[in-house]
């Protein structure tokens, strides 16, 4: 019997909303790459979609836009520029180390898997 994985959502509107859901739910000192959320929201292979998304954010969002990182943790928003050091800076007051411009995935990484039930 095949895997069950809903489709992905048809409409522009209804494949942010699920973005969002998701991009709501990585808590505080946790990370997510692009392509894992894009995963998680059912998205399939859409890393590069997601990241344009989140690019078009209201300033005042109250997402948490900082957590969602490069391939293998890698930040994608460069040093020096306001949203890059926001980034930093916000990852940093929620306990998560930035060395050489990456996170470490494997302690920093969110795995919502191994928090549920």
């Amino acid at each position: 019997m095949p895997a069950l994985t809903p489709p992905p959502p048809e409409s522009a509107e209804a494949r942010r909303m699920a973005l969002y859901s998701v991009l709501g739910q990585v808590p505080e000192g946790k990370v997510v790459s692009y392509g894992q959320l894009a995963e998680l929201a059912g998205l399939g292979r859409a890393a590069r979609w997601v990241g344009r998304t989140l690019g078009q954010l209201p300033h005042d969002t109250r997402l948490p836009w900082h957590r969602v990182l490069g391939a293998g943790g890698r930040l994608s928003l460069a040093l020096g520029t306001p949203s890059g050091d926001e980034q930093r800076a916000r990852l940093r007051a929620e306990g998560v180390n930035v060395a050489n411009n990456r996170v470490d995935m494997a302690r920093h990484g969110w795995r919502p898997m191994e928090h549920s039930g």
